[in-house]
C-alpha cells in the first residue's frame, strides 16, 4: 500500500495545510512509536519464522503464548493476547502489507496527535478486533481458532487518516483509490466476508472492529474534548471554592488565636492549621 496527495490546485493546496499535513509521493519520515512498531513487529516476526517449520498457519511457540486463542476460558481470560496477538503474523504477506499500512499511514497520525495518544489509539484498535471476535466465539458465531495480526490496528489507522485527512489518496496494489473510499471497500468486505463466515471471518472481524473503532474515536473526539474540558473545569471550580473556605477558616482561628490565644484551640483547628501550613510550603517550594 502506499500513500500520496491529490494534485490539487495552489489554492486548495494551502487552505489545506492549515487543517493537515500534507502527504507528497515519497517515503515518509518514520515518526518515534511507528518506527519502534515496525521494529518490533519485524523482530517477533523473525524469531517466529526461526522457530517454524515453514508450514502455513502453524501455531508455534510463540504462537501458542501469546496469539489470541479463545478456545477456554482460561485462555480467553489470558488478557495479555489482546495486545500480544497484534505483533504477531501468518506468514510474509501478511506483514507485509501491515506494516507498509503503517510506515505509509502511521506517521501523519503520530504527527497530529503526538506518539502517546497514537499508540493508545493504535492498540485499542487492535484490542477492538480481538474483543470482537471473542464475542463472536462466545456466542457461536464463529470458530475459536487462533488470531494474530495487526490488521485491526491498521484499518483503524486508515479509518482515522480517511477522516482526518481525506485529500490522502492510497495505492492498492498499483490503483490509487481516494482514502475514503478504500475505508468504505475495505469495511464492506470485511462486514461481507463476517456475516457471511467467509474463510478469513475471524481475520475481518478484526478488521471491522478496528475500522469501526477507529471512526468513532475520531467523530467522537470534540465531545470527548470537550467533556475532559468541563470535567477539568468542575475540578477547579471545587480546589478553589475548598481553598476559599479554608481561608475563611484560617482567619477565624488566627483571630481566635490572637484574642484568646493559642490554648484555646481545638484539636480539630490545630489540624486546619497545620493543613494550611504545609500547603503554603508546598506553594514556596513549586
Amino acid at each position: 500500500m502506499g500513500l500520496y496527495e491529490r494534485n490539487y490546485t495552489q489554492e486548495q493546496n494551502d487552505a489545506q495545510s492549515r487543517y493537515a499535513p500534507q502527504m507528497r509521493l515519497g517515503f515518509p519520515s518514520l515518526t518515534p512509536v511507528v518506527m519502534w512498531l515496525l521494529i518490533i513487529n519485524v523482530s517477533v516476526f523473525l524469531i517466529d519464522f526461526i522457530f517454524s517449520s515453514g508450514q502455513k498457519n502453524e501455531l508455534t511457540p510463540l504462537k501458542s503464548l501469546f496469539a489470541l486463542i479463545p478456545a477456554t476460558p482460561m485462555l480467553t481470560l489470558q488478557l495479555w493476547r489482546l495486545i500480544t496477538y497484534q505483533f504477531l503474523h501468518w506468514g510474509f504477506y501478511h506483514i507485509l502489507f501491515n506494516m507498509l499500512g503503517l510506515f505509509f499511514l502511521g506517521p501523519s497520525l503520530e504527527h497530529q496527535w503526538g506518539g502517546k495518544k497514537f499508540l493508545t489509539f493504535y492498540l485499542s484498535c487492535g484490542v477492538a478486533g480481538g474483543l470482537f471476535f471473542i464475542l463472536l466465539v462466545m456466542t457461536g458465531f464463529l470458530s475459536a481458532g487462533p488470531m494474530v495480526g495487526a490488521s485491526g490496528a491498521i484499518l483503524g489507522v486508515l479509518t482515522a487518516c480517511a477522516i482526518l485527512f481525506p485529500h490522502f489518496v492510497v495505492f492498492i496494489v498499483i490503483f490509487p483509490v481516494p482514502i475514503r473510499v478504500a475505508a468504505v471497500i475495505l469495511m464492506g468486505i470485511a462486514f461481507f466476508a463476517v456475516f457471511s463466515k467467509g474463510a478469513n471471518a475471524g481475520g475481518e472481524a478484526c478488521h471491522f472492529a478496528g475500522i469501526a473503532v477507529g471512526a468513532i474515536y475520531v467523530l467522537s473526539d470534540s465531545w470527548r474534548t470537550a467533556l475532559k474540558l468541563r470535567f477539568k473545569s468542575a475540578r477547579w471550580e471545587k480546589y478553589i471554592e475548598s481553598e476559599r473556605r479554608l481561608r475563611l477558616e484560617v482567619d477565624r482561628i488566627l483571630k481566635k488565636v490572637h484574642d484568646n490565644g493559642i490554648q484555646s484551640l481545638t484539636a480539630s483547628e490545630k489540624r486546619i492549621l497545620k493543613k494550611a501550613t504545609h500547603l503554603e510550603q508546598e506553594r514556596l517550594r513549586k
